[in-house]
């Protein structure tokens, strides 16, 4: 009984061995395509590894690479952010990092760029190159005016005033058109105000040509009546 149990061990342990050197093998002929630039073939095989060991972040960084050198900069992010949970050496850690800020530099998402240099930075602070970066990312961050977070504040003030000017020209047009519209109105009134009917016309007619009779008759009657001399008196 011992000397099965002794076996299954054995046998356990052999496997391990096997899974673990099937990932070295992937990362090791990924990394000779990467030398070749053959980076769609050291892709493959970098995936390889990890479906072998999930957590070796070795194969995680160098997958992260291989995925940059594709210009598949988001892909390549979820990779290196995945090696950085596996990783405990600071050096390396300190290389993930750099590249994470790498690519947002190139983004030119410089506040972002600047938190992954840090890091950067903290796991080996003796790194040249990761301080010129950051230096040239403050330079760009001011020059820019805030960077990403800012520009974001800007588009969205932009909007808002667009929204305002798009509201305000909306009650002028509508205030022009009520003002149209009432002196449309106002014209039609005046426009459909009856014109003096024919029928009223006569009547008024008649009414003059009854007050010019009368008034002849009258005058008539006058001259009829007999005339009295008046003699002026003699001074």
């Amino acid at each position: 009984m011992s000397n099965r149990i002794i076996s299954i061990f054995i046998c356990f342990v052999s496997c391990l061995c096997i899974i673990a050197q099937n990932d070295r093998d992937h990362v090791r002929r990924g990394n000779r395509l990467m030398r070749d630039t053959l980076f769609a073939k050291a892709q493959v095989e970098y995936q390889k590894a990890i479906e072998a060991d999930n957590t070796n972040a070795i194969a995680h960084f160098n997958l992260g690479n291989a995925l940059m050198y594709q210009n598949k900069a988001e892909d390549a992010l979820k990779e290196y952010d995945t090696a950085t949970k596996f990783e405990r050496n600071k050096m390396r850690l300190s290389k993930i990092y750099h590249n994470m800020g790498v690519l947002l530099q190139s983004a030119k998402q410089y506040d972002k760029a600047l938190a992954f240099y840090q890091n950067s930075l903290r796991n080996n602070p003796a790194c040249d190159e990761t301080r010129y970066n950051y230096a040239l990312c403050l330079y760009m961050l001011k020059k820019n005016g805030g960077g990403q977070d800012n520009q974001n504040q800007q588009q969205d003030q932009k909007d808002k005033q667009d929204k305002q000017d798009k509201q305000d020209k909306q009650e002028q047009d509508k205030q022009e058109q009520e003002k149209q519209n009432k002196q449309n109105k106002q014209n039609q009134q005046e426009e459909q105000k009856p014109d003096m009917s024919k029928e009223n016309a006569e009547q008024m007619l008649k009414a003059a040509m009854q007050d010019e009779k009368s008034t002849q008759e009258k005058m008539q009657r006058a001259l009829q009546q007999p005339q009295r001399k008046h003699l002026q008196k003699q001074w």
